[in-house]
């Protein structure tokens, strides 16, 4: 009996090693023909990844994209939903008393993500809907696969990025740094000149998406967690790190048909034995190279009608201490200055 039982066990638990891989491969697939077929029905909508409405010197950088209107209420009573295990942090979803759902972000990224996408989307570009909370009570929390060491007894789980799913935005894909229908722009170039003023070196296509929202398909930047830090190989890079911010160049190289800004993502040597992937986190560095020096002028211009307040309340809202927020803003308006001296 213990014998075929042991078999049993045995056999149940094989089975759950071969059909979970499969059961998640489904999942994903379904993910992906749902995007396909919302993509295909709004191809003929216009495209866009800057809004020339969002004015750099009156922006709330405080709540950014979403306004203090749609910032969550901290007081009231959030509910587990499930947990989100795609890429690499921690992540659940909860269900507000106003039922909006959030997604909760757990770990080194959640103040970096909420201070880069704060200022990203003052400069008029298209990001996620992402606050800080210094502390979050979760009713239902089951025990997480990922970052359970950062909960505590009673669901209870501190310095977080909460980010609003609304059901009004639908994703329909990925885009990437080198094919899309902006390059050569100045908005698009812009762009890339945020991503080395932020030191974003996980500047890739899987943490860019396309949004259908209001009769619009957006090219949103929407994963900016490794970012304030120092950019660099897999051992020297770092994220949400200022005195590694303070001490980083930001401008590599300067001649009068372009500008080369530091951005490196290139992973350390012997992991070359992964091609693909080295391949892809060192053409990173081209996310900041040959920008036309009048357009890196024009994102400078208007990263200089940011008043000293606004800056610091960026750093602020994302949760960083006082002495970080000062730190971190001296060296960002040092980088502002920099870009206006070109």
């Amino acid at each position: 009996m213990i014998r075929s039982r042991l078999a049993f066990a045995s056999v149940f638990v094989i089975a759950m090693l071969v059909w979970s891989p499969q059961i998640g491969a489904q999942n994903d697939n379904q993910k992906q023909a749902k995007r396909a077929e919302r993509a295909k029905k709004a191809a003929g909508l216009p495209q866009v990844i800057f809004d020339e409405s969002v004015n750099p010197s009156t922006a709330d950088l405080t709540y950014g994209i979403g306004g203090k209107e749609h910032s969550p209420d901290l007081t009231g009573i959030f509910t587990f939903l499930q947990e989100d295990m795609e890429q690499s942090q921690p992540k659940f979803d909860v269900k507000d008393a106003q039922g909006n759902t959030w997604r909760i972000k757990l770990g080194e990224e959640v103040k970096s993500e909420t201070a880069a996408t704060h200022l990203v989307w003052a400069m008029g570009y298209y990001v996620d809907t992402d606050y800080y909370a210094e502390q979050l009570k979760v009713e239902g929390l089951t025990k997480l696969r990922r970052g359970e060491k950062l909960v505590e007894d009673g669901g209870v789980v501190r310095s977080v990025r909460l980010e609003l799913k609304s059901k009004e935005v639908k994703k329909l894909g990925t885009w990437s740094w080198y094919d899309n229908p902006f390059v050569g722009t100045k908005e698009f170039n812009g762009l890339r000149v945020m991503m080395a003023l932020i030191n974003n070196w996980d500047s890739t296509s899987i943490n860019n998406s396309i949004y259908e929202v209001d009769g619009q398909r957006r090219y949103a930047v929407t994963d900016l967690g490794a970012s304030f830090g120092k950019t660099g190989d897999s051992i020297s890079r770092s994220k949400s790190n200022m005195e590694d911010y303070v001490k980083s160049k930001f401008i590599e190289k300067t001649t009068p048909e372009y500008v080369d800004f530091v951005l490196h993502s290139r992973p350390f040597l012997p992991t070359i034995v992964n091609v693909p992937n080295y391949i892809h986190r060192t053409k990173v560095t081209d996310v900041a190279t040959h920008i036309p020096p009048a357009d890196a002028k024009w994102i400078g211009q208007r990263l200089a009608q940011l008043s000293d307040q606004q800056i610091r309340d960026c750093f602020q809202s994302a949760g960083y201490s006082p002495e970080q927020v000062e730190g971190y803003s001296k060296a960002l308006e040092k980088r502002i200055a920099e870009l206006n001296a070109l």
